[in-house]
C-alpha cells in the first residue's frame, strides 16, 4: 500500500501510504480523502461567490444534487465507451467503480448537462451557472491530482527534465500529475480576477475555463502513458477532447465580446433573456 516518489534532481523523497485511516475495518484511501476535499472546498468557494452571478445558495445546492451523481456516472461512462473492448467481454466490470477506469472530461460533460436541464427546468441562466460551475472545477481539479500522486498513476513518459519523478524506482517520469495541477490552479487565480473585475456577459468564465483548461490538458495529455485513444489508432482522446472545445471556446468567447452580448445565448438569439445579469457590485470584504 506504499509507494516511494522521488524527484532526484531536487533530491527530495517522500514514502506514501495509500490508506488514509480505517473505520471500522475499511480502508480509507488517500485519493477518495483527497478528492472529497476538493469537492469541499469548491462547495465553499461557490456558494460564497454565488450572488456574484445574480444566484442564490437554494438554487446552488439544488443544482449540486443533481450534477454530483451524473458528473459521476459520465466519468465512468466515457471511460467505458472508449473502453468497450475490453468492457463489452466483462460487462459485469462495468459498475466495478471500484476497480478504477474514470474520466474527468465525462464527469464533466454529465456534470454540465444535469445542471443544464436544472437551470431549464428552473428558467435560470443555463450559461450564468456554467460560470459557476467552471470556477469549481478548478479547484476541485487542482487538489484532485494530488490523489493521482499518492497512488503513483497518471504521471507521463520518461524524462530528463529537472523535475522527473521516480515511483517506486521506476522513471524518472514527467509528473504530469503537478503539470495539470499547476495549470489548473493558475487558471483558477486568472478566472477569478475575471469574475471580479472583468465579467462582461454570462457565459464569459466558461468560455474561459474551455480554453484555459483545454489549452493546458492538449499538450499535458500527450505527455501520459495511460491515455484511452480512439479505437486503434494513436489519436489520443483527450488530447481531441481538449483542442476542440478549446478552439470552440476561443471563437465563442471572441464573438461574445465583438458583439457585445449579455449572455452566451445570445449569439443565436439576440432577444434571449440574460436572466437580470447585474455586473459585479457586491464589496470584495463580502465574499471572496
Amino acid at each position: 500500500m506504499e509507494n516511494v516518489i522521488t524527484f532526484p534532481a531536487l533530491g527530495i523523497s517522500v514514502t506514501v501510504n495509500r490508506v488514509a485511516f480505517n473505520v471500522f475495518g475499511k480502508d480509507i484511501y488517500w485519493y477518495g480523502v483527497i478528492i472529497a476535499l476538493g469537492f469541499a472546498l469548491a462547495v465553499l468557494y461557490c456558494s460564497l461567490r454565488i450572488r456574484r452571478f445574480g444566484f442564490n445558495n437554494d438554487l446552488f445546492f439544488d443544482a449540486l444534487v443533481a450534477a454530483l451523481p451524473s458528473a459521476i456516472v459520465g466519468a465512468r461512462l466515457y471511460y467505458v465507451i472508449w473502453e468497450w473492448d475490453y468492457y463489452s467481454k466483462y460487462p459485469s466490470e462495468i459498475i466495478a467503480v471500484w476497480h478504477g477506469g474514470m474520466a474527468i472530461y465525462g464527469g464533466i460533460i454529465g456534470a454540465l448537462v444535469a445542471v443544464a436541464i436544472y437551470g431549464r427546468v428552473k428558467r435560470a441562466s443555463i450559461p450564468g451557472m456554467f460560470d459557476v460551475a467552471a470556477l469549481g472545477l478548478l479547484i476541485g481539479q487542482c487538489l484532485g491530482r494530488w490523489g493521482n500522486f499518492i497512488n503513483g498513476e497518471a504521471h507521463g513518459t520518461l524524462t530528463d527534465s529537472v523535475l522527473g519523478m521516480t515511483v517506486n524506482g521506476y522513471g524518472p517520469f514527467h509528473p504530469t500529475f503537478l503539470y495539470e495541477s499547476v495549470w489548473t490552479a493558475l487558471g483558477f487565480v486568472v478566472l477569478h480576477l475575471v469574475s471580479v473585475y472583468f465579467y462582461r456577459f454570462r457565459g464569459q468564465i466558461f468560455l474561459s475555463y474551455l480554453v484555459w483548461y483545454g489549452a493546458g490538458r492538449a499538450v499535458i495529455e500527450g505527455l501520459r502513458t495511460d491515455s484511452l485513444y480512439i479505437g486503434q489508432t494513436d489519436i489520443r482522446v483527450s488530447q481531441v477532447v481538449a483542442v476542440v472545445s478549446c478552439i470552440t471556446g476561443l471563437v465563442l468567447l471572441v464573438l461574445c465580446l465583438r458583439r457585445g452580448v449579455r449572455t452566451l445565448t445570445q449569439l443565436v438569439d439576440p432577444h434571449a433573456d440574460p436572466r437580470a445579469i447585474r455586473y459585479p457590485t457586491v464589496k470584495e470584504n463580502e465574499d471572496i
